[in-house]
């Protein structure tokens, strides 16, 4: 049976982690470190946690300052309110300054579940991802997201981790690479490139297996960084396949699925079929059922690879 773990507990356990053997880590959380996890570092490294209050543009103003003394702050809070009430503080006190400040954000997608469309943050990679000098990665499980703090630490530039609430599958392991902006083939096929991140990567993987019983071929590719892309193996798949899907826990407008269309149309072009929110707000709901409503399960992802591939042959 897959372990199922949520990212955002592997991110506070990664932190303790790193924290022993990094004296310059500083965390700061806007009053949600239990949920965060963050609250386990804050426990056993009490001088070096900050509990900012329900104050994130403050928060990240003082992780910027801490940036500048040689500090390595991690900050917390839901992704809609790290994003979303603290962007002009991320644009001009971190990215424009070019401050090493990481910005880590649970509780986003659709996933977040009963707590409803005011906490499920749909929008925060096109937030992220819009702003000049920022890295966004989206870790797929647990261990990826404990080498993705652990590639942060040293990582030059503002940046951005996306995380979860609910537990996902680990898909990986700990000898398998990880390398910021450099995305992670899990499957090889001809006839279709799925391109996913975050929960989504395990719905591409089980949707591979229903059009390998089919007798198409998918290529899987684990998208974890969305900026900078990974060009280079985005172009190597589509080329092999000469058709992509694209599935993520977001809107579509600014997310993966865009990231993916803009460079194909500019260097490769063929057909695109976008697996993501379209155009609506979340709702209150079992995860389940709103990976349903909104089309993201593994059936969706096949029928948009039968629907690219049919274009392809037109």
């Amino acid at each position: 049976m897959t372990e199922m773990i949520a990212t955002r507990q592997a991110y506070g356990d990664a932190l303790v982690e790193f924290g022993e053997k990094n004296k310059a880590i500083v965390v700061l959380d806007a009053d949600l470190s239990k949920s965060t996890t963050t609250a386990k570092f804050g426990k056993k490294y009490p001088d070096r946690f900050f509990n900012m209050g329900i104050a994130e543009a403050n928060m990240i103003g003082t992780a910027a300052g801490l940036a500048t003394c040689g500090k390595i702050p991690f900050v917390s809070s839901f992704s809609i309110f790290a994003t979303g009430r603290a962007w002009e503080q991320i644009r001009n006190t971190v990215c424009y300054s070019g401050v090493n400040v990481r910005i880590v954000a649970t509780h986003s997608g659709v996933s977040v579940g009963p707590d409803g469309a005011s906490h499920q943050c749909i929008e925060d990679l096109s937030l992220m991802r819009t702003i000049p000098t920022m890295t966004v990665i989206e870790p797929c499980d647990a261990v990826e997201t404990r080498k993705s703090i652990m590639a942060s630490i040293d990582y030059k530039g503002p940046l951005y981790i996306r995380l979860g609430r609910a537990a996902v599958p680990v898909l990986t392991k700990k000898e398998d690479p990880f390398v910021i902006g450099k995305a992670n083939i899990l499957r090889t096929g001809n006839d279709i490139a799925i391109i996913a991140c975050g929960a989504l990567v395990a719905h591409a993987l089980t949707a591979a297996d229903i059009l390998q019983k089919e007798g198409i071929q998918a290529s899987v590719v684990n998208m974890h960084t969305l900026k900078p892309l990974d060009n280079a193996t985005l172009l190597e798949v589509a080329k092999r396949t000469k058709a992509v899907v694209t599935a993520e826990q977001h809107v579509l407008d600014g997310g993966l699925g865009s990231a993916v269309a803009s460079i194909l149309s500019r260097n490769y072009p063929l057909p695109v079929e976008m697996i993501g929110i379209d155009n609506r707000f979340g709702q209150s709901g079992d995860p389940d059922v709103l990976f349903k409503e909104y089309h993201l399960l593994p059936e969706d992802i096949v029928i948009a690879a039968k629907r690219a591939i049919g274009r392809k042959q037109l």
